[in-house]
């Protein structure tokens, strides 16, 4: 049985929508009878860059190039400026785009991508989202990434915030298609916008970043803009900071917040949190394993990925991946406080960034703070900060740097202070 035939199987008798789509609400019916991209040139073992959304003809293209055991690359709009390299990296034979198939000539092989290809089994690339270096193409066994969707588990009316070409969404989509759900697919990402959705289509859950909660939180439209019916509020890909998670549990006390961990080399693995306002959480699930050594999560798992197509291998000899978060330990329970690049070193005391980001995000009027180390001929490092406002309110540099004095060691006060904007990316993370 292929996978179009296993859903509609369990599809069978439903009523209620799997899709709404710009306004349009699909039962799975309506997406299997969507005219797909004519796949006649496309062959089994082709890895085939798909560049879409979670729109109808998307979906049902994925879902026939899944049956056809191609290797899938999944990309969107977003990353246009991107998509020679990753094409080049992936090792890419065909490209679809608003139903279009264009077939690409090279002569170069990848022996991951040949062992698929033998053993006639579908395969998933995605590329990393870090802040340093070039993207690095994560191939994945598909066919074994979607044995985690078989055992059944509740599904609630979810907005799929995370986007096409993240590990995140596509789990929003495949989990929701095999467990009868229903996921919202938005327009736009902006806070009112996603706000007025969950209103409109009354969200259960909204699965987003810390860097979005923060946006909302400052927006002003919370907890009024919010609908009753939101029970989990989902976050992940980047840290949360507590100011930020405990003022977001006092507005909504009636909203479950749970963070998520994960990264494509590793697949999905189970996270749960220690309480709604903790940022302690407990990693694991069937195949995980996890162990700290020197202050850094190392993670082992069945799922992990086959391996880079442009890197070597992140693994040691035995499996093991260094996630390179520095976390505390408690009880079972991690808490992430910064990466091992975020480790500022001022005259060899070392701290992390975060740490000053902490303080700074409790200032008055502060929406958003990003703390680096720069270099210094005396000291080795120094702090600096860049300080986003938020709308209609300046910053006192000399306010802000006396009240840092008063709550930090001498050698994390900042050195210099910028209000500009802090970048943030297409999928809403801090740059």
């Amino acid at each position: 049985m292929n996978l179009i035939e296993k859903i509609s199987k369990r599809w069978q008798g439903v009523s209620c929508p799997f899709l709404i789509y710009k306004e349009s609400e699909l039962c799975f019916d309506d997406i299997k009878k969507q005219e797909s991209t004519d796949l006649s040139e496309v062959r089994s073992g082709d890895v085939v860059a798909l560049i879409g959304d979670f729109d109808p003809k998307t979906i049902v293209t994925l879902l026939h190039l899944i049956d056809k055991d191609v290797i899938l690359v999944p990309l969107t709009e977003e990353t246009r400026s991107q998509h020679d390299y990753f094409f080049e990296s992936a090792f890419v034979d065909v490209v679809i785009e608003g139903g279009v198939v264009t077939r690409r000539k090279h002569q170069r092989q990848h022996a991951l991508i040949q062992k698929l290809r033998f053993e006639k089994r579908a395969g998933l690339i995605l590329f990393s989202t870090g802040t340093t270096g070039r993207p690095k193409a994560i191939l994945h066994d598909l066919t074994l990434f979607l044995q985690r969707f078989e055992t059944p588990r509740p599904t609630l009316r979810t907005l799929n915030f995370l986007l096409f070409d993240h590990i995140g969404g596509l789990n929003t989509l495949l989990h929701t298609l095999f467990n009868k759900g229903t996921i919202i697919a938005p327009d736009s990402r902006a806070v009112e916008d996603i706000l007025n959705i969950c209103q409109k289509y009354q969200v259960e859950v909204l699965p987003t970043t810390p860097t979005f909660l923060r946006m909302m939180l400052i927006s002003g439209l919370i907890p009024d803009k919010l609908p009753k019916s939101l029970r989990i509020i989902t976050y992940g890909t980047e840290r949360m900071d507590q100011p930020t998670l405990d003022e977001l549990c006092r507005l909504l006390p009636d909203t479950d917040f749970r963070q998520t961990f994960g990264m494509s080399e590793l697949g999905i693995v189970r996270v749960k949190s220690e309480a709604r306002d903790s940022l302690y959480m407990q990693i694991g699930g069937e195949g995980v394993e996890t162990r700290v050594i020197d202050g850094v999560l190392e993670i082992r798992s069945q799922t992990r990925m086959l391996g880079y197509l442009n890197a070597d291998s992140p693994f040691d000899e035995d499996g093991w991946y260094n996630t390179k978060d520095i976390v505390n330990e408690k009880n079972g329970f991690y808490q992430v406080t910064g990466r091992t690049t975020e480790v500022i070193n001022v005259g060899g005391l070392k701290f992390m960034a975060s740490e000053v980001e902490h303080v700074a995000l409790m200032f008055d009027g502060v929406e958003l703070a990003k703390a680096i180390g720069k270099e210094n001929p005396i000291t080795g490092q120094h702090v600096e900060l860049k300080i986003q406002m938020e709308k209609g309110k300046d910053l006192n540099k000399r306010d802000l740097i006396f009240y840092c004095k008063n709550r930090l060691q001498s050698h994390m006060v900042p050195r210099k202070i910028d209000v500009d904007p802090v970048a943030v990316n297409h999928r809403f993370k801090k740059g």
